[in-house]
């Protein structure tokens, strides 16, 4: 078995860059983190390797930049992790605290996914496929978090589609589950 990248701490995953967003509150009292959610986001939709993403969930995206902006600015959101294409890792919210990723969600029969789970952003679109960096940070981050929160089984593991499917459709046909499954089983 490959030895774990990253480590979880009170938290904190070693080796993320630390980028703190405002976006984000408690969990409700006894809690139990228990699902694990893979999204995508680029911005400006389509395009990489900027530092928008970071800009949006820290609330200092400049809208001047992009029509896009205009429309999206005023949202209050935020992952957990992000990885970028070459695989690099940003975490914005605390693990153990409740960022705002999912929205209104449902989980097998239970909504406010947020409540109890992590939230990991993949840079992308639903159609442009992921990079193998991105892949291997991913699994990565997974092992981790598994070990940090067991109650994260891989059946646990969704798609922002899959808990919100009459709004969301990240992280898309060009995300492999299947590749996935097998680098973390």
């Amino acid at each position: 078995m490959d030895k774990i990248a990253f480590q979880v701490v009170s938290g904190r995953v070693s080796g993320a860059t630390w980028c703190p967003s405002p976006n984000f509150n408690a969990r409700p009292v006894g809690e139990v983190i228990s699902l694990l959610v893979v999204h995508n986001i680029s911005l400006p939709p389509g395009q990489f390797l900027n530092s928008y993403v970071e800009a949006f969930f820290q609330n200092r995206l400049p809208v001047d930049d992009h029509d896009y902006f205009k429309e999206i600015h005023d949202l209050r959101v935020s992952a957990h992790l992000f990885v970028d294409r070459k695989g690099g890792v940003t975490q914005f919210v605390n693990l153990n605290d409740r960022a705002w990723h999912a929205g209104v969600s449902c989980f097998e029969g239970r909504e406010q996914c947020n409540d109890f789970s992590i939230g990991i952003e993949l840079e992308g679109t639903d159609e442009i496929p992921y990079t193998d960096a991105q892949y291997q940070a991913l699994k990565q981050l997974t092992l981790a978090i598994q070990s940090e929160y067991p109650r994260i089984t891989s059946e646990r593991i969704t798609g922002h589609s899959d808990i919100a499917p009459q709004r969301k459709t990240d992280p898309g046909p060009a995300f492999d589950w299947e590749h996935y499954r097998r680098l973390i089983s």
